[in-house]
């Protein structure tokens, strides 16, 4: 069996029990960070063995995973934070898995962009996750402009050094919509600013810190322009 098992994103105490009792009764644990992870079993105490499984070896990793499973191991699989196969290579091994006739089951938990969409106030009946975008601001344009005229809420993950250009290339295709960017989920320092895009990257900090998940209206969001509430 192959289990998908979730950790915390910040939070040490969100961590289910269902989930440790899954750690500590896997033959193996296999983790994108093994120091993070191993710094996550030690503080609860469990010691089982861990197979590094991260995007630049996946491929090797798959098959070894793979051959462990089809032997009848248990194998847990982590990510750094969060649940394992959102913005990590974990579906490949999933693919893998299903595909070689392996059970695979979760073990659900946190996940950044839900929180951060619930928290942000705009619609959550329908939304987009598209995750992390190019780095150049070309390509970032176009992978904006393909949702440009949908009226599902936008999510996107983007690491600090970069989120000034993204807003910039998000207010230049998508317009001034509503928005939010949230950090530090979960962590004493949680933090959700909101407003419209030109506000967000007027107040942005001169050096931003921490991984930031950003929500963005959709095209049909009508509000009128003066309501806003920006959040320093």
């Amino acid at each position: 069996m192959l289990y998908l098992v979730a950790t915390p994103i910040g939070n040490l105490s969100d961590i289910s029990q269902r989930a440790l009792q899954t750690l500590a009764q896997a033959d193996y644990v296999a983790s994108e960070d093994t120091r993070k992870t191993g710094m996550l079993l030690a503080r609860f105490d469990i010691k089982r063995p861990q197979i590094s499984f991260h995007e630049h070896n996946k491929q090797r990793a798959c098959r070894k995973i793979v051959g462990l499973l089809e032997q009848g191991r248990t194998v847990a699989l982590v990510t750094n934070a969060g649940t394992p196969g959102i913005s990590d290579p974990g579906f490949t091994l999933v693919r893998a898995a299903l595909e070689a006739g392996v059970q695979v089951t979760m073990v659900p938990g946190p996940t950044a962009f839900v929180i951060a969409l619930v928290l942000s106030g705009l619609p959550t009946h329908a939304f987009t996750f598209r995750g992390f975008a190019p780095r150049k601001s070309g390509r970032r344009q176009s992978f904006l402009a393909i949702d440009k005229n949908s009226p599902h809420t936008l999510i996107f993950y983007e690491s600090p050094h970069r989120l000034r250009a993204f807003l910039a290339d998000a207010l230049e295709v998508l317009g001034d919509r509503r928005a939010a960017l949230a950090k530090e989920l979960t962590k004493m320092f949680e933090s959700v600013k909101r407003g419209r895009l030109s506000e967000l990257l007027a107040n942005l900090d001169e050096a931003p810190k921490g991984e930031y998940t950003i929500v963005i209206a959709g095209a049909q969001d009508k509000r009128p322009k003066g309501s806003t509430n920006v959040e320093r």
